[in-house]
Formats: structure tokens, sequence, C-alpha cells
């Protein structure tokens, strides 16, 4: 059980947005969305003994919590619904049992379709637009919307009962439905409604809003301010109504969104991966700025560009011959081309805040990566113009919290460095500190380890570990048994050098058998390459000799 206490977060964000919490696995358990990121989060942190059970045992099973800033709420909403479907988290319950966000529905595989509020699961035939934060929103969306697009609302069974009646309903006498069931239009037509009703969820507002904007000044010019201003009232309906969200492109968008945000030493790249319209991931880094990147971050991005789908690349087809190779083909099947393009890595269009500093150049590069053609576009307006601006702020947000963390992080480390000088009488900090330790369990199993820091921190690559003596002691040992051999105590030398150094490491192992008055010696020496602890210094050999009494020649004594 984890305390929270631990993994805190601090300096979150008062913008909304979606955040996530991990278990120590890095398995997402919990996603939830915020109006106000540090309000929200901050109520996971109380007294665990105010919590309700669930979350109380959600925060205690997490060890970090992360979170991405979004434009608005509602754009917090589709991607909470997105990364839910995605991550499936365990105590996300809301999205279990067919319990949904409400959407606007239209039935397009009927005849004569249907506009109706829908919440629960979907089903084939039906295009489906949202999901709204609340089931007014989507009533209330409904009944704006068939003043304008006058498409069918009614169930079957009040379809049917008036199409027998030859008289329309209720909303077919005051406008608000095209009265298909009697014939008043054609079912031609009443799908032209829907097409244009569908075009207008989908995001293409703008023929609609230049129509009544038309109306309304008609209809001023005409002195007839009752009609103007109900469509000035539709209108203001429609901009609140059908708020547009940065999260949601148009369907059959697969982009990748970059930007960047940079200071004099380091930089924070954000990237977003939208497919089908949608932001089905999201991936950050922090990089050093160095001498390579003169060019500024037009340089930077096109480095960037080029060694991120270069790598993804390469796993992609490392991943894909791994499972070539497991497949058993047989018959026909013997022979099967492969599709080596990476596709699915480098999308056809890159969206990117900053334009590398050679566009055509990486441009090559990345189609040849792809296999196909890749465009390098910088979005000046509309909805991706929005998206860019929402990546933009989660890659400052990043360094933002990067730069705090490594101010802590260097502050307590100078700190911890200042005390170990002033205790030592060093003249100046130390850099590397190489700390050697030897142990042993009542005279056998000698072991020797190194440990390292560099500038206050462990760095585990130079670690080592040393029982090059253990192994030649173990192997003479083994050899001076009774009925063992020297080939016996080379391979128990080698096996246990390998596990503590490396495969191939010891150079020579030699056993011979020593008199030594009525005994005979097994004499086991060991030869490998010097320095075996990583220290610096001139290169060499280093010799081990191990021994044992042959207990053959005990028995033989007696």
């Amino acid at each position: 059980m984890t305390d929270p206490t631990t993994y805190r977060p601090t300096n979150v964000p008062t913008d909304p947005g979606v955040y996530k919490f991990r278990d120590p696995t890095g398995r997402v358990i919990y996603v939830g969305k915020a109006k106000n990121l540090r309000a929200r989060l901050a109520t996971y942190f109380h007294d665990l003994t105010q919590l309700h059970p669930r979350t109380r045992h959600m925060v205690t099973t997490a060890n970090q919590v992360e979170w991405t800033v979004v434009g608005s709420e509602v754009e917090a909403l589709q991607l909470e619904y997105t990364w839910i479907k995605k991550y499936d988290p365990h105590f996300n319950v809301k999205y279990r049992d067919d319990k949904t966000y409400p959407s606007l529905a239209i039935s397009i595989g009927e005849p004569i379709p249907r506009a109706f509020f829908h919440r629960g699961p979907r089903k084939a035939g039906i295009r489906y637009f949202g999901p709204y934060s609340h089931a007014w929103a989507v009533r209330e969306t409904l009944d704006l919307l068939i003043r304008i697009f006058p498409v069918r609302t009614c169930t079957k069974g009040v379809y049917n009962r008036h199409e027998k009646l030859g008289r329309p309903c209720l909303l077919g006498y005051i406008d608000k439905c095209s009265a298909p069931c009697v014939g008043r239009i054609t079912e031609t037509d009443h799908r032209r409604i829907v097409d244009d009703l569908c075009a207008f969820l989908a995001g293409r507002t703008s023929p609609i809003t230049t129509k009544l904007e038309t109306e309304m000044q008609a209809a001023a010019a005409e002195l007839d301010f009752e009609r103007a201003a109900r469509i000035r009232d539709n209108l203001a309906a429609i901009t609140a109504l059908t708020e547009q969200q940065a999260i949601v492109l148009p369907d059959g968008t697969d982009a990748d969104v970059i930007a960047i945000d940079t200071d004099e030493l380091e930089a924070a790249i954000q990237l977003f991966h939208i497919r089908a319209g949608r932001v089905k991931g999201q991936r950050g880094w922090v990089v050093e700025r160095t001498d390579d990147h003169d060019g500024g971050s037009e340089q930077l991005m096109q480095d960037f560009l080029i060694r991120f789908y270069s790598d993804a690349a390469d796993q992609e087809q490392t991943v894909r011959d791994s499972e070539e190779k497991a497949i058993k083909r047989r018959g026909v099947d013997n022979y099967v081309p492969i599709d080596t393009t990476a596709t699915s890595v480098v999308p056809h269009d890159i969206l990117v805040e900053i334009p590398p500093a050679d566009i055509p150049h990486t441009e090559a590069a990345l189609s040849q990566l792809r296999g196909g053609p890749v465009r390098i576009k910088t979005p000046k307006r509309g909805d991706k113009k929005t998206l860019m601006t929402t990546v933009h702020r989660n890659a400052t947000e990043t360094l933002k919290q990067h730069k705090l963390k490594r101010v802590g992080d260097l502050t307590a480390r100078s700190a911890a460095l200042q005390e170990l000088q002033n205790s030592l009488f060093l003249p100046e900090a130390p850099l590397r500190i190489e700390c050697t330790d030897i142990s042993h369990i009542q005279g056998t199993d000698v072991v020797a380890s190194l440990v390292v820091f560099e500038d206050g921190l462990p760095k585990k690559s130079d670690y080592r570990r040393y029982k090059i003596t253990d192994a030649a002691g173990d192997g003479a040992r083994r050899a001076a048994l009774v009925g063992g051999t020297e080939a016996e105590a080379r391979r128990r030398v080698q096996t246990l050098s390998d596990a503590a150094l490396r495969r191939g490491y010891v150079d020579t192992v030699t056993v011979s058998r020593v008199p030594s008055g009525d005994l005979t010696i097994v004499q086991v020496t060991v030869k490998a390459p010097f320095p075996v602890l990583g220290l610096l210094g001139p290169g060499g050999t280093l010799t081990v000799t191990g021994r044992a009494v042959d207990e053959s020649s005990l028995i033989r004594d007696k």
C-alpha cells in the first residue's frame, strides 16, 4: 500500500484538463477530468479517513499522477472518454455496464432517418454525436436544430400511426418536422436534410451560420424584427451549444501534432497522436539543448522528427520480424510477402508549431521511412491551430514541472555534497564518488562490490561485483571431491564468473594437482583482464588462485 503523501503533486495548474493515476507497474488505474486541475487533485490527498472507501483504495494503490491541460471542460470530457475506452482503468466504474455520457444519435440506416437522444451502448446503422456533459444539452441542441433542420424525431410507432391517419403530429404543424409521414416531403429530400444536419454536427457550421445571418439581415430590412430576433437567438444558441472541441478533429484525420517550448538550456517536446480525428496517445520529452541545436528551435524540430520516427520505424520492423518468425507456415503459405512500410508510426500529415530547418530534406527522409508521401505543415487557423495551442500549453507545463523538480533536486544534492566536502576537508565538492565494500560469510563466499555516484546521483551503469576469488576457490573444492575432475572445476569456475561479471570475461582457467608432503593440493588459477572493478588505471591481467585438499589423498593415507 502506497502513502499518497509520497507522490502528492505540486504546482498543479488551475486550467481544465484530464488526469491519470498509475500504479507501480505503470498501468493506468483511473482517469478523470477537471475544470480546475489543482482543486480537483487536491481532493485526493486529504486525510485518508475522510475519503470514500473506493477512492481511498485507489490513491493507496497508485504511486504517481500525471495530467494533460486542455482548452475547456468539454475538451476534457472528450479526452477523458477516449482514454477510458483506451486504458479501461480498474477504478472507472461509470463506463462499465453500458453507462456512458449522453449523445445525439441519427438512425441513418433507416429509410426515413430519425434524430433522438441516446444513452447506452452504440449500435450499427446509427451515427452518434457527442458525448455531451449534460442530458439537457442534448435535448436543447436537438430542439434548436430541428427548427433549422426539420428532420423526423418521433418513434416508429408514432410515425406509423400518423401515416395511417393521414395527418401530421404537432411537430409537423409547428414546422419542427418536415412530415414525411404524410408525404409533405419525399424520402430523397428528407435524406438531404439529414445529411446537412450530420455535416453541421460534424463541425461544418459555416454554411448554416452564414445562411441564418443572411436571413436575419433580410428580416430586419423588411422590418420583421420578431423573426430577426428569433434568428438572432438561434445563432446565439448554436454558438453556445455546438462548442468546437479542439480535441476532436473532423473524421478521418490522421496526424501527429508536435509543439516545443524552450529556454536557454532545455526544451520540452509534446506530441499528440491523432487517429480518426481523436487523440489516441500523448508523449512528452525534456531534452538538453547542445551545440548541435545552434540553428535554434527549427534545427531542434528537424533533429527530433528524424530521430523519433527513425527509432519508431526500426522498432516496428523488429516487432514485425519477430512475429513473422513465430508463425509456422505450411503449404502454399510458405512464402507470404510482408509490408515493410511504417505507415502505422509515420502518419501522412505531421503538424508542427515550428517548421524544421530544412523542410524538403525532412519530408524526403520521413517519406522514405513511411514508404509514401509525408507532409509537414504548420496550422495557421481553425481547429488544428486550436489543437496546436493546447499541445503547446502542455509542453510549457511539462518544462515548468521539470525545472521546478530539477531546482529542488539540485538544491538538495548541492547541500549534501557541500556537507560532505566540509566533513572530509576537501578543497572542492566531489564530482564522482566510488565506494567499495567486501563482505563474506564465515570465511567463504567473498564478494566485493563497487557503487558509483556522479553529481550526487547514483550511476548504476558503473556498478560492479567481484566474485573471481570465490569462483576459483569453489572450483578447487569441486575438483578436490572424491571423483572430482579438472573438467568439473573449469566448468564451475566459468559458470560462477559468467554469473558475477559477464560471459567470456575470464580469459583462462588452469587446474593442476600439486603434491604437498603426504597430501595432494588441487590448485585452480583464474586469469582475467584488469581492472575488474571498473577503476581507472593501466590495463593488465589479474591472476587469482584457489586451493583445496584432494579428498582422495586423505582416504589413501588412511
